[in-house]
């Protein structure tokens, strides 16, 4: 199980130690696994729980460790890449919106059922209401943006051009990943939950290894985790 003590208070309400709770959270998002596999992974361990209380800790938990991430986060780079793919739910077509900074962490993302100006002023005025005016918003060349852009950061170097956003690009793969092992979403809601959830949590699990040394990728990992149990601590019923 994750290092961490188990002197923890127990939740009140709850029959798992908040360790064990915590450790189910963080092994569905950190790693490409359905609540099955967290639930072999627990059974291994010696507990002995079903896959639907793994669900009902992971949504009821995963907000609250994605909370703790954005308010402690450093201030993001003040460089934005801003996308939109199709993901159908219900065999209905929503737009994932997605921003991150130029360090390919999240920003925020947001599912919606249009692909339009007024979907993309609803997304741009949730990112500026969080992190104020960016210095520089890299798009593609929906035309949506192009006007918006102008009147809600006017100060920003907007630059509308496919082949500068491939860092976001990327960051759309782990979620079609994801889309797949759940069987695809079944509702805008839980869509929103669970990758609201799981980019935040993989900014502190997955830092670019290629840039750093061994030693250095340690001492990050250690930090992460050293994060989590100070989150788990603070976990409420």
């Amino acid at each position: 199980c994750m290092l961490i003590p188990s002197s923890m208070p127990r939740l009140k309400g709850y029959r798992f130690p908040r360790e064990v709770v915590a450790y189910a959270v963080w092994g569905y998002h950190r790693f490409a696994l359905s609540t099955a596999d967290v639930e072999d992974l627990l059974a291994e361990r010696g507990v002995i729980v079903s896959r639907e209380t793994i669900r009902l800790w992971v949504n009821r938990f995963g907000s609250h460790f994605a909370a703790c991430i954005r308010r402690d986060r450093p201030r993001p780079n003040d460089k934005w890449h801003m996308d939109e793919v199709v993901i159908p739910i219900n065999g209905v077509k929503h737009w994932l919106w997605r921003a991150v900074d130029a360090n390919g962490d999240t920003l925020d993302i947001l599912v919606q059922t249009r692909r339009n100006a007024k979907a993309a002023k609803r997304f741009l005025s949730r990112l500026i209401a969080q992190f104020g005016q960016p210095r520089v918003v890299i798009t593609d060349k929906l035309r949506s943006y192009f006007k918006l852009i102008a009147r809600q950061t006017p100060g920003a170097d907007h630059r509308a051009h496919k082949g500068l956003n491939n860092r976001i690009e990327g960051s759309h793969r782990p979620t079609r990943r994801r889309e797949k092992i759940m069987g695809r979403f079944k509702s805008p809601r839980q869509a929103q939950r669970f990758l609201a959830t799981h980019d935040q949590i993989n900014i502190i699990f997955k830092p670019r290894r290629y840039r750093l040394t061994a030693n250095s990728y340690r001492h990050a990992r250690a930090d992460a985790f050293s994060l989590w149990t100070d989150y788990a601590s603070e976990m409420t019923a």
